[in-house]
């Protein structure tokens, strides 16, 4: 359960004071702009090597985040055509560190008992000639972020990827490094799954309550013009996928729908997005090309 001052929500980079570089650091090519499309401060992070040109919170290895939150936010925008990494170090119950991984430079999952290391699979915008629906084979899909890749925010679920992939109970975020090539606007952490498809006058706060769920915060939202919708502008990606029983091997956006025999209120979740034709057909594509492997050999640990 997290501390009073991490609740409803913690906005990691307001919290540590990420611009003021005393409780955080970076390394190489780091440089807050101001975003055209979202109207607000974001932080570039590009270089050839990521292992050269990151943003690290907390400064050193030897402190910790200490955010104990189910879920993780990360707003962001891979740099078009270039690659991405990002490191969580997420401790367990039994005081174990376990790294996770995501990037685009990874062509395959990859897992050891202290490591965990997902491929990403870039969006492209619904009818661009990057979308998906006109890749073919699995290693178009994979890779460097198409020229119009859009802003996305990704939750990942702490919890749901210790317990599916090791087996293990999942305690707090230690560390977070964000390494080039990416545009970041903010890192959340909270025990809610923040919809960005949910607004505060539509919203029914005892029945969301209920659901675990909320609308999005305003510092974490972006910017919908009249008239349009969230979804037709940003990608929303949750990881693992609600009510998932089965471990996938990469991180990309999935088909949402309610799972009718889960136990848990969060996994029934209806999922407000409607989606057309084109990116259910992409979203089908990404499934056949990166679709689960046989991990049963963890289950066993």
């Amino acid at each position: 359960v997290p501390a009073a001052w991490q609740r409803p929500y913690l906005n990691v980079f307001k919290h540590f004071r990420v611009e003021e570089w005393k409780r955080s650091a970076k390394e190489g090519d780091v440089a807050a702009l101001t975003d055209a499309r979202l109207k607000a401060t974001v932080y570039r992070i590009r270089g050839s090597s990521p292992a050269s040109n990151y943003l690290q919170l907390p400064r050193t290895g030897t402190q910790s985040l200490g955010l104990t939150g189910r879920y993780l936010y990360l707003l962001f925008r891979p740099v078009p055509r270039k690659h991405f990494v990002v490191h969580l170090d997420i401790a367990t119950e039994e005081s174990q560190v376990v790294r996770v991984s995501f990037s685009s430079l990874f062509k395959e999952f990859k897992s050891t008992a202290t490591w965990l290391q997902f491929p990403f699979v870039s969006g492209a915008a619904e009818g661009s000639p990057y979308d998906g629906t006109a890749r073919a084979s699995r290693h178009d899909l994979l890779g460097a972020a198409p020229a119009d890749v859009r802003w996305t925010c990704l939750v990942l679920d702490l919890f749901s990827i210790l317990s599916l992939y090791l087996n293990r109970c999942y305690s707090h975020l230690k560390s977070v490094k964000l390494c080039s090539n990416l545009l970041v606007k903010n890192l959340c952490t909270s025990d809610l799954v923040f919809d960005p498809g949910v607004t505060f006058s539509e919203a029914r706060p005892a029945e969301l309550a209920r659901l675990g769920v909320a609308p999005m915060p305003r510092e974490m939202a972006f910017p919908v013009p009249k008239g349009r919708n969230w979804h037709d502008l940003y990608d929303y990606i949750r990881f693992p996928s609600e009510g998932s029983k089965l471990p996938y091997d990469s991180i990309r956006k999935d088909c949402p729908g309610p799972v009718a025999d889960s136990e848990d209120p969060i996994c029934q979740l209806p999922q407000p997005v409607t989606l057309t034709k084109a990116v259910r057909d992409r979203l089908s594509l990404i499934h056949q090309i990166t679709s689960p492997k046989a991990v049963s050999a963890l289950w066993r640990r």
